[in-house]
C-alpha cells in the first residue's frame, strides 16, 4: 500500500522515511495524479482539522477516493465532541486511574505522538487513547477531581506546535508508526433497546411532516417498539434507546451529527448513520466519489482560489455554485453573469476552501429515487417551484410558491437508466436510507446529489405504498437490531 504524508507546507515534515512520500495539501487536493491512486494510506499531518479547512478536506477526499486516511473525518468530529470523548473513555477508566496514580498535581497533559509518549510508563494509556482516536499527534488534558482523574479533553496537536526538544522522539515514533502494516481501532460495546425519533418541531421544512411522523410511530408500535419523539434537548437520554431514527435535516456542524455519533458510540442502530451524514452532506465529497465511480453527473468542477478564474471557461454561464454542505436548495445559487459569478465565488470561498461548480442543466422536474438497504423504496418526480429554477424557492412571495409539486411514480414507469444510476450512486454511500436526485436529459440520467435524510411526507412519497412505506423502514431498523444482537452485520 502506498503511504503518503500530507502536510500544509513541505517544511513541516522533512524526514525521509522508507516507502513513504510527502506531499503538500494543495497538491493532494487538486492534482489529478492523486485522484486515480487506488491503494493508499494517507497520514494527514495538516496543522488544522477545522471543519472545511485544507486538513479537513484532505481526509474527506481521501475517503471519497478510496484511500485510507488517518485521521478519518469521523475521528476529527469525535475530537471536537466532549460527550463523545467521555462516552468512549469510560471503557478505559481503570487504565486512566492506574496510569496517573503517582502524580501529585491536579492537572496533567499527555502528548501522544504516533501512539507513544516520551515516558514509557504511559505507554498503555497512549495506546488505548490512540486506538479510540486515531490521529498522528494528540494532546490529552486530565484534571484531578474528587480523588480520581478525569479526561477533560483530547485534541489534535498542530505539527508546528510540537516542542523542538520532542522532535527526535517524534521522528523515531513516526518511523515505527509508518512501518506498521495494519491500523485498527477499538470497537465500542453495544447496549440498549427501544426507538427514538429525533425531530425539530420548529423546523421550517423537515424531512417528514407531522402526519408522516405519526405513521412512523404507528408502524413502530405495531412491530413491538416503544417509540418516543425526542429533540436536541434529549441528548443525554440516548443510551435509554436501542435505535435512533433522525427525522430532521442533518449537517456535520450540527446536533444531528452529534446525536448520530453519540448513538453509534453507545451501540444504537442509527438512521441516518454518522458515516452517511458525512458522505452525503458534503457536495465536494459526493462529486469526487461519483466521478471516481463513473456515475454520470452534470459537468462539475471543484473550485478553489487557484482555479476560480477558469470557472466560466469550464462551465459556461449561467452556472450553478454550491456550498459543500448545502441542503434543500439552500446554499445553491445560479451565477448568471461575470459579476454575479465573482460576487458568489468571493462569498463562498471565504467560508470554505473548496466549493462545487456545475453546468446549468434546466429540466421541468428532478427524479428522486428512495433507496433502503440497497434496494429501491419509492420513486418521485419533483417539479420546479413556480417561476423558479429549483424545487425549492425560499424567496417566494407566497408560501404556495416556495415548493414545486411532487408526483409518485410506479417503478414499472421509471426508466431503467434512472433507477440503475440511482442505485449505483446510493450503494456507494452505504446501506441506509437515501434519496437520490437525478436529472434526465436526452435519455441519460445524471445524479445531482445523494441525500442521507430524504423527504418522506404523508401525501407525497407514500401515495403508492401508503402505510407500508413506513412499515418497511421500521422493519429495516428492527432487522438491524436483531443482526446486532446476533453478531451479524447489515451488509
Amino acid at each position: 500500500m502506498r503511504k503518503i504524508v500530507v502536510v500544509d507546507y513541505p517544511k513541516d515534515w522533512d524526514e525521509a522515511i522508507e516507502d513513504t512520500e510527502v506531499v503538500d495539501a494543495q497538491t493532494y487536493l487538486t492534482n489529478e495524479a492523486y485522484t486515480d491512486i487506488r491503494n493508499a494510506r494517507i497520514f494527514n499531518l495538516c496543522r488544522s482539522y477545522r471543519y472545511q479547512s485544507a486538513g479537513y478536506y484532505v481526509s474527506l477526499l481521501a475517503e471519497a477516493r478510496g484511500h485510507k486516511p488517518i485521521p478519518s473525518v469521523t475521528t476529527m468530529q469525535d475530537l471536537r465532541s466532549p460527550t463523545i470523548v467521555r462516552a468512549i473513555t469510560v471503557e478505559i477508566e481503570n487504565l486512566i486511574q492506574k496510569s496517573l496514580a503517582g502524580l501529585r498535581s491536579t492537572n496533567f497533559t499527555l502528548s501522544i505522538y504516533f501512539g507513544q509518549n516520551l515516558a514509557q510508563k504511559y505507554e498503555k494509556l497512549c495506546k488505548a487513547l490512540h486506538d479510540h482516536f486515531q490521529a498522528p499527534l494528540l494532546r490529552a488534558q486530565f484534571v484531578h477531581k474528587e480523588d480520581h482523574w478525569v479526561l477533560q479533553s483530547i485534541s489534535h496537536v498542530p505539527i508546528n506546535e510540537v516542542p523542538e526538544s520532542h522532535y527526535q522522539y517524534l521522528k523515531e515514533y513516526a518511523r515505527a508508526y509508518f512501518a506498521r502494516h495494519r491500523f485498527s481501532g477499538a470497537r465500542i460495546s453495544r447496549k440498549a433497546y427501544d426507538l427514538a425519533i429525533l425531530v425539530d418541531p420548529a423546523e421550517k421544512a423537515p424531512p417528514s411532516n407531522e402526519k408522516a411522523i405519526h405513521h412512523f410511530v404507528e408502524a413502530a408500535e405495531g412491530l413491538g417498539f416503544y417509540t418516543e419523539l425526542i429533540t436536541k434537548d434529549d441528548y443525554r437520554r440516548l443510551p435509554e434507546f436501542d435505535a435512533l431514527f433522525i427525522r430532521e435535516t442533518t449537517a456535520v456542524n450540527h446536533h444531528t451529527y452529534r446525536f448520530a455519533r453519540k448513538a453509534f458510540a453507545d451501540g444504537l442502530v442509527v438512521i441516518d448513520d454518522p458515516v452517511s451524514i458525512l458522505r452525503c452532506t458534503n457536495k465536494v465529497y459526493l462529486a469526487e466519489l461519483l466521478t471516481k465511480a463513473k456515475v454520470p453527473i452534470p459537468k462539475t468542477m471543484i473550485i478553489h482560489k487557484d482555479n476560480r478564474n477558469q470557472v466560466e471557461a469550464e462551465l459556461g454561464l449561467p452556472c450553478v455554485l454550491k456550498k459543500p454542505d448545502s441542503s434543500f436548495s439552500q446554499g445553491v445559487v445560479k451565477a448568471k453573469d461575470k459579476e454575479s459569478l465573482k460576487r458568489e465565488l468571493d462569498e463562498m470561498l471565504d467560508d470554505s476552501e473548496l466549493i462545487i461548480g456545475q453546468e446549468y442543466t434546466p429540466t421541468e422536474f428532478d427524479w428522486r429515487i428512495g433507496v433502503l438497504d440497497k434496494q429501491p423504496l419509492f420513486a418521485c418526480k419533483y417539479y420546479m417551484a413556480k417561476g423558479h429554477w429549483q424545487i425549492y424557492n425560499w424567496n417566494g412571495k407566497k408560501k404556495q410558491d416556495e415548493e414545486g409539486d411532487g408526483e409518485v411514480i410506479p417503478f414499472e414507469e421509471v426508466p431503467f437508466h434512472v433507477l440503475h444510476t440511482a442505485l449505483k450512486a446510493a450503494n456507494l454511500i452505504g446501506n441506509g436510507l437515501y434519496g437520490v436526485d437525478l436529472k434526465e436529459i436526452d435519455g441519460k440520467a445524471y445524479v445531482i446529489e445523494v441525500n442521507d435524510n430524504p423527504s418522506i411526507d404523508a401525501g407525497v412519497e407514500d401515495k403508492i405504498l401508503k402505510k407500508d412505506l413506513y412499515t418497511s423502514i421500521i422493519k429495516s431498523i428492527k432487522q438491524r437490531i436483531d443482526n446486532h444482537k446476533n453478531g451479524r452485520t447489515n451488509e
